[in-house]
């Protein structure tokens, strides 16, 4: 992997890191300062390829948890950022939480939330560009919290018509998902033809805050001019599909 170190994240120029398959970490949660990745090895979980288990589909069909989407982006992002016992340091320092925290609010960022009664149990986050959702990161705080979040995920994501679901590093738990590892060349192929299309301009001091009072547009639909569609409403919605519907549509796409 490549690295650089920089002390801020332009949220426009992170976007345009992405369309060309480079993203930020930071070495712990108050390190102020992020690096470039670009990975020579790639994870990605084909949207037709996720494997529902049998245990798993039988937790969506019994609706224990509920599944929401973009409703809590910030408990989310700062749930994924805390120290747990299996991950005592984490790589969501607060340039990157911010950052993100601003595409969330310009549309391209987005959240699947998974509840307990109402306590917030599990979920991710990632962003969309185009036809392709990277994702960033997962949390679960009860069992099969994330996996319910990815299942749901995957399921919308391949209604709305996406092409990438970009899972940055290969770990054992998204590889018994169906996640497949691939070389950086194949997978910028892939990510070009997710994005193909996608203006976000050549930096020149665009900002977001530039960008938005042109564009005559709420807040949260700022930047659809240059990434076209960040997320149906199919997607940004949680709408009325419940746990037994998700896993039919994964039966019917695996």
């Amino acid at each position: 992997m490549s690295q650089s170190r920089s002390p801020v994240i332009d949220p426009l120029t992170l976007l345009q890191a992405y369309s060309i398959g480079v993203f930020p970490m930071a070495d712990d949660r108050d390190d102020d300062d992020i690096y470039w990745v670009e990975p020579k090895r790639r994870a990605t979980l084909p949207l037709d390829a996720f494997h529902l288990s049998g245990s798993l589909a039988r937790t969506l069909r019994r609706d224990r948890f509920r599944v929401t989407a973009n409703r809590a982006f910030a408990q989310i992002l700062a749930l994924c950022a805390q120290s747990a016992p299996d991950r005592p340091s984490t790589w969501i320092n607060h340039p990157i939480e911010q950052a993100y925290g601003t595409l969330h609010a310009h549309g391209f960022a987005h959240s699947v939330e998974v509840w307990e009664d109402e306590e917030l149990v599990g979920g991710l986050y990632g962003v969309a560009i185009g036809r392709a959702f990277f994702g960033e990161s997962m949390v679960s705080r009860r069992t099969d919290a994330s996996k319910v979040a990815l299942a749901w995920l995957v399921a919308r994501l391949r209604f709305g018509g996406f092409t990438l679901l970009d899972c940055q590093f290969m770990t054992d738990h998204l590889r018994s998902m169906g996640a497949i590892e691939m070389d950086q060349r194949d997978y910028l192929m892939l990510l070009g033809a997710a994005v193909a299309g996608v203006g976000l301009g050549a930096g020149g001091g665009a900002s977001v805050a530039a960008l938005s009072a042109g564009s005559g547009v709420a807040a949260e639909r700022a930047f659809a001019p240059l990434a076209a569609s960040p997320l149906p409403p199919s997607v940004t919605e949680s709408g009325p599909l419940s746990g037994q519907t998700i896993a039919q549509l994964l039966t019917h796409t695996s």
